[in-house]
């Protein structure tokens, strides 16, 4: 079973699947993971999003960190971990909902802004800090946290993420991306959604 820093080595980008349906939920992840994706993120506002991390989860263990995103309280991280998640991805930062991933032995994404929530996160056990939305937190911004952050600490830009703005993210200091709707809807089709994967691996490639 594949672990988190071994995953995010081979590709730190994080496919956020929100509105994916459990019966395309192996199609989907199967076309990811043909295109290098290492972490994938099925949002609990999604149709039945248990069924999907299992189904994924089952299959992909052994070569992807599956979990949950727009985790916000206690008992979804129970039911994350019950099917089979390993990730556990919020917009915010909850501690308890750190506490509670950390106890089972999950990792952590919670989602940040500044730097007292970036360090209050890592305390509590945070394996990677989201800076949600990335938006509103500009490379130059995210340089200066940067630079009092711990140099080990494992940074992705989430929102608005494209292969052609991860340049200047990645040269702030940042270490991977959180893909949502430039990588998948529900309406894009597995070829697309394929295209669309390669496209972002290809810029990855690009900044190495």
């Amino acid at each position: 079973m594949i672990d988190l820093v071994t995953a995010f080595a081979a590709n730190p980008l994080i496919a956020i699947l929100r509105g994916l349906e459990p019966r395309n939920a192996l199609p989907v992840s199967d076309t990811l993971i043909e295109a290098g994706f290492r972490i994938i993120e099925v949002p609990l506002n999604s149709p039945d999003p248990f069924e999907s991390i299992r189904r994924i989860a089952e299959r992909h263990c052994a070569q992807a960190i599956v979990g949950a995103g727009t985790v916000l309280t206690v008992e979804q991280v129970e039911a994350v971990a019950d099917a089979g998640g390993r990730i556990i991805v919020s917009p915010n930062m909850n501690p308890d909902v750190g506490r509670a991933a950390v106890a089972r032995g999950l990792y952590w994404c919670p989602g940040v802004m500044t730097p007292s929530e970036a360090f209050s996160a890592l305390d509590f056990g945070a394996s990677i800090l989201k800076f949600f939305p990335a938006e509103m937190v500009p490379p130059r911004a995210i340089a200066a946290m940067r630079a009092v952050l711990p140099q080990e600490a494992v940074i992705a830009a989430v929102g608005g993420i494209s292969p052609d703005n991860m340049a200047p993210y990645h040269a702030a200091g940042v270490n991977g991306f959180g893909l949502g709707s430039a990588l998948f809807k529900p309406v894009y089709t597995l070829e697309d959604i394929g295209s669309r994967a390669r496209a972002f691996t290809d810029a990855l490639k690009d900044l190495e």
